[in-house]
């Protein structure tokens, strides 16, 4: 249980990085970021693997780039649920989730269970 709340600290703390770097990326306070992650969690969980089926043939073509799209998409769908985390524009998501990813990768490494 302490690895799950962890986890979920180290992913409230990567949306503020994010956000920091990533001009269109706003997060207004922590606990915004608190449930930000938890809804990401959720919907990287149950939507995601459903358009990743639905999109396999562009995902194939692309070899394996539209992924990053998709990872945009979810961090905006994130937005739209969440108030105080905003994320504005197309770029915004598709950079700001790709540097999610790598600053969640790193402190994930660091910090272990």
């Amino acid at each position: 249980m302490k690895g799950w709340i962890l986890r979920w600290l180290l992913s409230g703390l990567s949306l503020i990085l994010t956000a920091a770097v990533v001009s269109g990326i706003e997060v207004k306070t922590f606990f915004a970021a608190l449930f930000a992650a938890l809804v990401l969690g959720m919907v990287n969980a149950i939507i995601r693997p459903i358009i990743l089926v639905l999109t396999l043939p562009i995902n194939i073509f692309s070899l394996g780039l539209f992924t990053l799209i998709i990872n945009g998409f979810m961090l905006k769908i994130t937005s739209g649920v969440v108030n105080g985390f905003e994320v504005n524009g197309f770029w915004a998501a598709t950079f700001g989730a790709i540097l999610l990813s790598i600053i969640s990768g790193i402190l994930n490494a660091i910090v272990k269970d």
